[in-house]
């Protein structure tokens, strides 16, 4: 395991932003991305290192788990309030418009999220709250 696989919240994001994702792009076997949303109550800039999953041409997947807690992760709740937000992989920042997957999506989705992050489903059986695969999308 290296030191960043330890890394977790801001000095993830932080180093991972300083290199342009030389240094936190891969992380505990997983790739990782940094959502930027606006915050719902104060409307500054929040920076979330999460994995993801490639889908399709312009789309990436994240999981709104939150290791499984009963409240939802505060980057999902920003993207309720407000659906477009940016991504930056590696060195490129873009736009992007999020949703929640489709109940007819989402299967497949989640088996491709599990493939990489097997501990999601355990998240799920931690709450009753039903964890949503989000879509973020090229825009």
């Amino acid at each position: 395991m290296s030191s960043v696989d330890e890394l977790h919240g801001n000095p993830h994001v932080d180093l991972y932003l300083k290199t342009g994702g030389e240094q936190g792009y891969h992380w505990n076997g997983t790739e990782i991305l940094i959502l930027f949303t606006k915050g719902n109550k104060s409307g500054e800039e929040r920076r979330h290192a999460l994995i993801f999953q490639p889908w399709g041409d312009n789309a990436y997947l994240v999981v709104a788990s939150k290791g499984g807690t009963d409240a939802p992760p505060a980057w999902f709740l920003n993207l309720q309030g407000d659906a477009n937000a940016e991504v930056q992989i590696k060195d490129e920042r873009f736009a992007v418009r999020a949703r929640v997957a489709t109940d007819e999506e989402k299967p497949a989705m989640w088996a491709k999220m599990t493939a990489v992050w097997p501990a999601y489903d355990e998240y799920q059986t931690k709450t009753t709250r039903v964890i949503p695969v989000v879509v973020l999308e090229r825009v």
